[in-house]
């Protein structure tokens, strides 16, 4: 029980990598503050998590002994950030850990002269400046208990670059940034702050069936081109699964990572390496 007796916050808690850490972050005995939208965004080609996708996440952390605490909220909307993070020190009168794990990957299929301002706009909202609301929402209750451990989920867009896939890239490099100042900037106080960078994350067949169709309609090749392709780009012939992040997030979590901090960790099978 690596977590026993902890906190921890999750954005994107209804489904996919968020419900996968979640619920490891319950099985090793923390107690779980979820959030999510829980609505779709204009703008993003395929369905983001429901209401009842973040309800069913909740059941599981509640099946391995967690109490839960559960709250509708947009990253891009810092009151509402606050007030669900005062609810969950109300509650449980400390916060351990947060994952900022909401995002959004909206495939443009566009270089970057053509990307619209809308468009742009939304994926640092979300992606970028949405990890720092929340970091902002819980930093005063984290160094004021002098103990914390802030991991903001990346990408390995946030290392290399992709083409046509600006936006993302951008917002993610700035995630990585984001990490190493609030490290440098907590760690007087004993609060860690490290990034995540996953790969190719499989998902809910629904979705990933959905996102694969737009990001290979972005780029004009055929779908059943498109996944083959996406596979065999993997050094190790296969997607990510989001408990094999979901691990990686647990240890940062823990004390076992106490001196860890300013850190990336890249859960990619190699992809980076090439």
């Amino acid at each position: 029980m690596q977590l026993a007796g902890k906190t921890a916050i999750v954005t994107g808690a209804a489904r996919g990598l968020g419900r996968a850490c979640a619920v490891a972050f319950a099985r090793e005995g923390a107690d779980l503050v979820l959030l999510d939208l829980c609505a779709d965004l204009p703008g993003v080609p395929y369905p983001l998590g429901g209401p009842g996708q973040l309800a069913h996440t909740a059941d599981l952390c509640r099946g391995h002994g967690a109490a839960v605490l559960v709250r509708q909220a947009d990253v891009r909307d810092l009151g509402a950030l606050r007030h669900a993070v005062d609810d969950a020190h109300g509650r449980f009168g400390r916060i351990d850990v947060l994952l900022n794990n909401a995002g959004i990957a909206a495939p443009s299929g566009k270089p970057v002269d053509e990307i619209d301002e809308d468009e742009w706009q939304l994926m640092i909202d979300v992606d970028l400046s949405g990890a720092w609301r929340a970091t902002k929402a819980v930093g005063k209750i984290m160094t004021a208990q002098r103990a914390g451990s802030v991991i903001n989920v990346a990408s390995t867009a946030g290392q290399v670059g992709y083409r046509n896939f600006a936006g993302y890239v951008a917002a993610k490099h700035g995630v990585i940034g984001l990490t190493r100042a609030t490290a440098l900037d907590f760690a007087p106080m004993r609060v860690r702050a490290n990034a995540l960078c996953p790969g190719s994350v499989r998902d809910d067949p629904a979705v990933e069936g959905r996102m694969l169709s737009e990001i290979a309609r972005s780029l004009q090749v055929p779908v059943a081109e498109h996944e083959e392709a996406f596979v065999q780009a993997q050094p190790m012939n296969a997607l990510i699964e989001p408990d094999d992040v979901a691990s990686a997030a647990v240890w940062l979590a823990s004390d076992g990572s106490r001196q860890v901090t300013g850190s990336v960790i890249t859960v990619d099978g190699g992809f980076t390496t090439r």
